[in-house]
Protein backbone atom coordinates (compact mmCIF):
# COMPACT_ATOMS: atom_id res chain seq x y z
CA UNK A 1 0.00 0.00 0.00
CA UNK A 2 1.39 3.04 -1.36
CA UNK A 3 -1.36 5.48 0.22
CA UNK A 4 -3.93 5.88 2.79
CA UNK A 5 -7.46 4.60 1.64
CA UNK A 6 -9.83 6.79 0.08
CA UNK A 7 -12.01 6.92 3.03
CA UNK A 8 -9.20 7.37 5.52
CA UNK A 9 -8.53 10.74 3.55
CA UNK A 10 -11.57 12.10 3.20
CA UNK A 11 -11.84 11.25 7.24
CA UNK A 12 -8.46 13.07 7.79
CA UNK A 13 -9.22 16.40 5.52
CA UNK A 14 -12.92 16.29 6.94
CA UNK A 15 -11.43 16.58 10.67
CA UNK A 16 -9.07 18.88 9.85
CA UNK A 17 -12.12 21.31 8.71
CA UNK A 18 -14.15 20.49 11.37
CA UNK A 19 -10.93 20.94 14.05
CA UNK A 20 -11.17 24.44 12.78
CA UNK A 21 -14.88 25.47 12.80
CA UNK A 22 -14.76 24.16 16.41
CA UNK A 23 -11.61 26.26 17.30
CA UNK A 24 -13.48 29.53 15.82
CA UNK A 25 -16.82 28.40 18.10
CA UNK A 26 -15.49 27.72 20.73
CA UNK A 27 -12.70 30.84 20.69
CA UNK A 28 -15.99 33.14 19.86
CA UNK A 29 -17.85 31.93 22.46
CA UNK A 30 -15.02 32.46 24.97
CA UNK A 31 -15.06 35.68 23.90
CA UNK A 32 -18.49 36.66 23.82
CA UNK A 33 -18.97 35.23 27.30
CA UNK A 34 -16.73 37.23 28.95
CA UNK A 35 -19.25 40.39 26.77
CA UNK A 36 -22.18 38.16 28.87
CA UNK A 37 -23.36 37.55 25.20
CA UNK A 38 -22.74 34.25 24.30
CA UNK A 39 -25.55 32.51 22.22
CA UNK A 40 -27.10 29.30 23.27
CA UNK A 41 -26.92 27.71 19.87
CA UNK A 42 -23.38 28.78 19.63
CA UNK A 43 -22.78 26.15 22.56
CA UNK A 44 -24.92 23.48 20.28
CA UNK A 45 -23.36 23.77 17.44
CA UNK A 46 -20.02 23.78 18.58
CA UNK A 47 -20.91 20.70 20.75
CA UNK A 48 -22.39 19.35 17.56
CA UNK A 49 -19.11 19.74 15.56
CA UNK A 50 -17.20 18.30 18.55
CA UNK A 51 -19.59 15.24 18.34
CA UNK A 52 -18.58 15.23 14.70
CA UNK A 53 -14.76 15.67 15.68
CA UNK A 54 -15.66 12.61 18.28
CA UNK A 55 -16.81 10.24 15.52
CA UNK A 56 -14.65 11.17 12.88
CA UNK A 57 -11.79 9.91 14.76
CA UNK A 58 -12.97 6.52 15.88
CA UNK A 59 -13.98 5.77 12.50
CA UNK A 60 -10.64 6.48 11.40
CA UNK A 61 -9.25 4.29 13.89
CA UNK A 62 -11.39 1.99 12.79
CA UNK A 63 -10.42 2.66 8.97
CA UNK A 64 -7.24 1.75 9.69
CA UNK A 65 -8.00 -1.60 11.54
CA UNK A 66 -9.48 -2.31 8.32
CA UNK A 67 -8.01 -0.76 5.46
CA UNK A 68 -4.67 -0.66 6.92
CA UNK A 69 -1.82 2.41 6.64
CA UNK A 70 0.86 2.53 4.22
CA UNK A 71 4.00 1.26 5.57
CA UNK A 72 6.70 3.90 7.44
CA UNK A 73 8.86 5.68 4.95
CA UNK A 74 11.78 4.61 7.14
CA UNK A 75 12.96 4.08 10.77
CA UNK A 76 14.62 6.93 11.81
CA UNK A 77 14.11 8.75 15.64
CA UNK A 78 12.57 11.06 13.85
CA UNK A 79 10.58 8.96 12.05
CA UNK A 80 9.35 7.18 15.70
CA UNK A 81 8.41 11.12 16.79
CA UNK A 82 6.01 11.23 14.30
CA UNK A 83 4.47 7.98 14.86
CA UNK A 84 4.07 9.12 18.51
CA UNK A 85 2.80 12.68 17.32
CA UNK A 86 -0.11 10.54 15.13
CA UNK A 87 -0.80 8.41 18.38
CA UNK A 88 -1.22 11.36 20.50
CA UNK A 89 -3.67 13.39 18.03
CA UNK A 90 -5.69 10.45 18.02
CA UNK A 91 -5.84 10.15 21.84
CA UNK A 92 -6.39 14.34 21.99
CA UNK A 93 -9.00 13.75 19.26
CA UNK A 94 -10.89 11.30 21.50
CA UNK A 95 -10.82 13.15 24.51
CA UNK A 96 -11.15 16.31 23.94
CA UNK A 97 -14.66 15.95 22.87
CA UNK A 98 -15.52 14.12 25.68
CA UNK A 99 -13.84 17.23 28.14
CA UNK A 100 -16.25 19.03 26.38
CA UNK A 101 -19.32 16.61 27.04
CA UNK A 102 -17.60 16.63 30.91
CA UNK A 103 -17.41 20.65 31.23
CA UNK A 104 -21.08 20.89 30.03
CA UNK A 105 -22.29 18.36 32.64
CA UNK A 106 -20.13 19.68 35.60
CA UNK A 107 -20.66 23.27 34.87
CA UNK A 108 -23.36 25.61 34.39
CA UNK A 109 -23.93 25.20 30.95
CA UNK A 110 -25.79 22.24 30.70
CA UNK A 111 -28.48 23.40 33.44
CA UNK A 112 -28.17 26.84 30.85
CA UNK A 113 -28.98 24.61 27.41
CA UNK A 114 -31.56 22.45 29.44
CA UNK A 115 -33.19 25.55 30.54
CA UNK A 116 -32.84 27.34 27.17
CA UNK A 117 -31.85 30.27 29.22
CA UNK A 118 -27.90 32.01 28.28
CA UNK A 119 -28.62 34.53 31.44
CA UNK A 120 -27.19 30.97 33.18
CA UNK A 121 -24.15 30.52 31.48
CA UNK A 122 -21.24 30.96 33.83
CA UNK A 123 -19.29 34.07 33.65
CA UNK A 124 -16.07 32.30 34.40
CA UNK A 125 -15.32 28.28 34.41
CA UNK A 126 -13.96 28.66 38.02
CA UNK A 127 -13.44 25.43 39.45
CA UNK A 128 -14.57 23.55 36.65
CA UNK A 129 -11.93 21.00 36.35
CA UNK A 130 -13.00 19.53 32.98
CA UNK A 131 -13.02 22.57 31.40
CA UNK A 132 -9.48 23.11 32.49
CA UNK A 133 -8.10 19.59 30.69
CA UNK A 134 -10.38 20.31 27.87
CA UNK A 135 -8.67 24.10 26.64
CA UNK A 136 -5.20 22.28 28.13
CA UNK A 137 -5.60 19.77 25.45
CA UNK A 138 -6.76 22.32 22.53
CA UNK A 139 -3.67 23.87 23.22
CA UNK A 140 -2.06 20.30 23.04
CA UNK A 141 -4.01 19.47 19.81
CA UNK A 142 -2.81 22.74 18.33
CA UNK A 143 0.86 22.02 18.97
CA UNK A 144 0.61 18.61 17.61
CA UNK A 145 -1.19 19.77 14.67
CA UNK A 146 1.77 22.25 13.70
CA UNK A 147 4.03 19.58 14.43
CA UNK A 148 2.10 17.47 12.26
CA UNK A 149 2.03 20.01 9.18
CA UNK A 150 6.01 21.12 9.80
CA UNK A 151 6.85 17.52 9.38
CA UNK A 152 4.62 17.13 6.23
CA UNK A 153 6.04 20.25 4.69
CA UNK A 154 9.41 18.96 5.34
CA UNK A 155 9.07 15.75 3.34
CA UNK A 156 7.33 18.13 0.78
CA UNK A 157 9.67 20.54 0.35
CA UNK A 158 13.07 19.31 2.23
CA UNK A 159 13.37 15.64 1.62
CA UNK A 160 10.92 15.58 -1.39
CA UNK A 161 9.86 12.05 -1.03
CA UNK A 162 6.42 12.36 -2.17
CA UNK A 163 4.83 11.28 1.51
CA UNK A 164 2.11 13.69 1.37
CA UNK A 165 0.73 12.01 -1.58
CA UNK A 166 -0.69 8.94 0.92
CA UNK A 167 -3.18 11.65 2.31
CA UNK A 168 -4.15 12.95 -1.48
CA UNK A 169 -7.07 11.49 -3.24
CA UNK A 170 -5.07 11.14 -6.09
CA UNK A 171 -3.51 7.60 -7.23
Amino acid sequence: MTQYSKRMVIAHWLTLVLLIVAWYFGHELDEARHEEGAPLVGYVVHALVGAAVLLLALARLYFRSKDGVPAPIGDTPMDKVAKGVHSLMYVVLVVLPVSGVATVATSDVGKALKAWDASLLPKKFSGVFAHNIHEMLVTVLIALVIVHVLGAFMHQFIMKDGLMKRMSLRK
